[in-house]
């Protein structure tokens, strides 16, 4: 009746599991209680689980973003301390198979439930207001999207207590993830956790195509789009190119999982190279995905604090588009040493090189506006500031790398980790968390402590540079990733300075909590209402902060590129508004969460066998659908009387405030 689900499947003779599993309870219980003591459930479920609020919708994204890289970020600090303890004759603290699960887990929770989620959460705050519009194209959808990823964060958290994850890297190359070498439960967690919040994001990348394209504000053409905007386009451009991808190799593989087939096993007539370019084929337009709208990030944040124009905007433009459009033609350099042929590798590693260039073209564009400008060294400047070092440094080791001859010596070593980690943190995380610090106060209406977020950003940077220097001299000593103990003593020292940086990093997140603490218990001192706490030039900075839940309450219409510093200069930004009218919303909708809900009850179901229970889950989905396809009570309009209500209290406050 439950398939291959035991009482064994809880390994409950793991220690570090079960104190973690219990710490996660206690916390989940305290969680309840509080929310149950102040009865906010009725609040929880209409303001925020069922919204359709592209903002409210963009916050979630991001809580759970930071949850997770929490997450992730333990699972470092283990391998760290793995590595570190494990000399010589010791075999350190994790057994090996428990070792290659928490790093397939820290790869997959870091790209695909950190990472991602952080960029689409800053994308549904930012990129709406940026081009005038109320919602985002399909708002149901929207929620929907944002359950089907909370369904994959669930399921690969279920696995740390009931049964296990997978032990095969974060991309489960096959054989090893086959059912001959991975006969357990762990890849198929890895698999319906992927695929379910995939689905979710390739309708998000559906949604924000459609909404840049149709729904900009009236003017507003192509070339008067912000940089972000325009990077967030070709991010979901990417996302509708390579997710596919990504889907049919994962139903590839189950397949061959389930259903005996050999799609990928070399000796049946299958053909395991097949995997590697399919899912280096998502995989590096995927780092593309990832990296785009941090670009988009920094050109903001540097117009902003250097109180310039963008320098170069036409050709940030462009850059965002060739690397768009190269990413696809890259993706080999991952498998040099797979016997490709030199003429392929050849191809690839110069494809590589050319790439470089339009990124190179972003690095002078942002030293040139920040070129005798008057810089302003607020929190999200000096995370540029280490971006730009960092991931300069990043983006040499990886032309080294793009040399077919010395990724030979490379590729399996820690140089490949170090070089990895440089660009993705220092380029993606980085920029996130730069994103993150400048517009929270247009999410919230109050600003975050300034003095906390900037030890919050030098220990992340100074911590950076301790974790993985060492490790690409370690790369260079001859030392392998995956390794889980060793026995070089010369190795040691340096895997010591790798954990104290480490401890660093952890120290920048601590600072990064209670700079959320703090500025949330002083909120009231930090407030400000009137829309534009950083002097943007972007169209968000014109609405007040909050936003109201209709963002505009007259379509703006667009004359020039930096269209809320051009109001500000022709003084239109103060003018008498025009008599308001009806606003046509969409509704709340709990139908994305009960969705989903069925969706996890389907893939944990598909996970452990219970073929009884993914029926179950099967015909919720499709009801739940059909339900929802027939209910014709999905919008409203909002009275005048409402309108005017909020105008008249954001208007008088800033009055009060100036």
């Amino acid at each position: 009746m439950f398939g291959k689900l035991t009482l064994d499947a809880v390994p409950y003779h793991e220690p570090i599991i079960v104190v973690t599993l219990l710490g996660i309870f206690l916390g989940g219980l305290g969680l309840t209680a509080l929310i149950t003591y102040f009865k906010k459930w009725n609040y929880l479920w209409s303001e925020w689980l069922t919204s359709v609020d592209h903002k409210k919708i963009g916050v979630m994204y991001i809580v759970v973003a930071l949850v997770m890289l929490i997450r992730g970020f333990a699972d470092a600090i283990m391998m760290r301390t793995q590595l570190a303890v494990a000399s010589g004759g010791s075999e350190g603290f994790l057994p090996p198979h428990h070792y290659d699960q928490i790093f397939t887990a820290h790869g997959v929770i870091m790209i695909f439930f950190m990472a991602m989620p952080f960029m689409v959460g800053l994308m549904n705050i930012v990129v709406p207001l940026q081009i005038g519009a109320r919602d985002v194209a399909f708002p149901f959808l929207n929620s929907l999207s944002f359950w089907l990823f909370v369904v994959g964060v669930a399921l690969i958290n279920i696995s740390l207590g009931v049964g296990e994850f997978a032990q095969t890297g974060w991309l489960a190359y096959p054989p090893l993830s086959g059912l001959e070498y991975s006969p357990g439960v762990g890849v198929d967690y890895w698999i319906w956790a992927l695929q379910i919040s995939g689905i979710g994001t390739l309708l998000t990348g559906v949604n924000f195509f459609v909404t840049i394209m149709k729904m900009r504000a009236p003017g507003m053409s192509l070339m008067k789009m912000p940089v972000f905007t325009w990077t967030a386009l070709c991010t979901n451009v990417l996302i509708l190119a390579s997710f596919p991808i990504l889907t049919v190799t994962i139903a590839l593989l189950t397949l061959d999982r389930y259903l005996g087939m050999h799609f990928f096993t070399n000796e049946l007539g299958g053909n395991q190279m097949m995997y590697v370019n399919l899912i280096w084929a998502w995989g590096h337009p995927e780092v593309y995905i990832l990296i785009l709208p941090a670009f988009g990030i920094f050109s903001e944040v540097v117009a902003t604090f250097s109180k310039k124009k963008l320098f170069g905007y036409t050709s940030l433009v462009w850059a965002t588009i060739v690397i768009t459009v190269l990413s696809f033609i890259v993706w080999l350099h991952h498998f040099f040493t797979m016997g490709a042929g030199a003429n392929v590798n050849a191809f690839f590693g110069i494809a590589t090189m050319i790439i470089s260039i339009p990124t190179g073209v972003k690095i002078f564009n942002w030293l040139f506006t920040m070129y005798r400008g008057r810089v302003e060294f607020t929190t999200p400047i000096i995370w540029t500031l280490g971006f730009l070092i960092t991931f300069t440094i990043g983006g040499m080791t990886g032309v080294l790398l793009a040399v077919p001859g010395a990724d030979f010596v490379l590729h399996n070593s820690l140089f490949l980790i170090a070089h990895f980690h440089n660009v993705i943190i220092g380029g993606v995380v980085f920029g996130y968390l730069a994103g993150f610090a400048y517009w929270f106060p247009k999410a919230f209406g109050f600003k975050l402590n300034e003095k906390l977020g900037r030890y919050a950003a030098y220990c992340w940077i100074s911590g950076f540079f301790v974790a993985f220097v060492p490790l690409y001299i370690l790369g260079f000593m001859g030392m392998t990733r995956r390794l889980n103990h060793y026995d070089n003593p010369a190795w040691h020292p340096l895997l010591l300075v790798a954990l104290a940086g480490a401890f660093i990093v952890a120290l920048g997140i601590a600072f990064q909590l209670l700079q959320i603490f703090v500025s949330i218990r002083d909120r009231e001192k930090n407030r400000d209402i009137t829309g534009d706490p950083w002097g943007g030039r972007t169209l968000e900075w014109s609405t007040s902060s909050p936003p109201p839940f209709y963002n505009f309450a007259h379509t703006p219409v667009i004359k020039e590129l930096d269209a809320y510093w051009a109001m500000k200069a022709d003084g239109t930004v103060n003018q008498k508004p025009a008599p308001y009218e009806e606003i046509h919303m969409p509704r709340n909708a709990a139908a994305g969460l009960v969705i989903s809900a069925f969706s996890l009850v389907f893939g944990f179901a598909l996970i452990w066998h219970i073929w009884w229970l993914a029926i179950v889950g099967t015909i919720g989905m499709l009801v739940t659908v059909i339900v929802r396809s027939y209910n014709t009570d999905i919008d409203y309009y909002v009275p005048v009387k409402e309108i005017e209500k909020i105008e008249n209290q954001h208007i008088q406050a800033k009055a009060s405030q100036a």
